[in-house]
């Protein structure tokens, strides 16, 4: 479950939007001012932040500043909430590293749309970059695999069916079959996609990169 942070001083506002998304099966938090909204990020590390500009204590562009300086925070979505009057002031929060702003009163579309956009490109950037060496098998030996079996595994990593391979290797498709299922008992995963995730991770490594035999 996704983890919510609010940071509103007005109380209506604050359980209106509190109820939209734990609706939506959201993890909601609430912090009434933002001192207590940067100290509660700290302590709960939310995966979006919800942050009004005008607040006692310590305002929007504050929060902002604090997050931002915090190693453990700095790439957290953070979403401005402004009044119509503060749309220009949000620009240098902009500049600062906010992803976005709502306008109050914030439509539930909008407010969905934003927080789901935002968890969806912050999941994005979390995916592994591979940059994989397909030149040779034997990076692959490492996983404990034969070989043989390793040379399979490359094709498999390339997104080679069994009876590609077979031509590939010129061997028959019931041999590669029987690799396949080799590699799979030794690697201990259950599906093409899991043996070709460790390949990649594998074929990816520096090593494999510049040591090719």
């Amino acid at each position: 479950m996704k983890k919510i942070l609010i940071i509103e001083d007005e109380p209506e506002m604050r359980r209106n939007l509190s109820t939209i998304l734990r609706l939506e099966k959201f993890n909601v938090l609430a912090a009434e001012n933002g001192r207590v909204g940067v100290e509660l990020a700290q302590r709960e590390k939310p995966d979006v932040i919800l942050c009004d500009v005008m607040m006692p204590e310590l305002d929007g562009y504050g929060v902002l500043d604090a997050l931002r300086a915090d190693p453990d925070l700095v790439t957290v979505p953070f979403i401005f909430l402004t009044a119509k009057g503060e749309k220009t002031d949000v620009r240098g929060g902009m500049r600062m590293g906010a992803d976005d702003y709502l306008t109050k009163p914030v439509a539930k579309a909008d407010l969905l749309d934003a927080i789901r956009a935002r968890l969806q490109r912050q999941d994005q950037q979390r995916q592994p970059v591979f940059s994989p060496n397909f030149d040779s098998h034997q990076p692959l030996l490492t996983l404990g695999l034969t070989p043989r079996v390793a040379e399979v595994l490359l094709w498999v990593a390339q997104g080679k069916t069994n009876p590609d391979i077979a031509i590939i290797l010129g061997i028959s498709e019931q041999t590669v079959k029987k690799h396949v299922m080799e590699m799979m008992t030794t690697l201990g995963v259950e599906t093409r996609t899991a043996a070709t995730l460790r390949a990649l991770e594998v074929l990816s490594s520096p090593s494999a990169r510049t040591s090719v035999e």
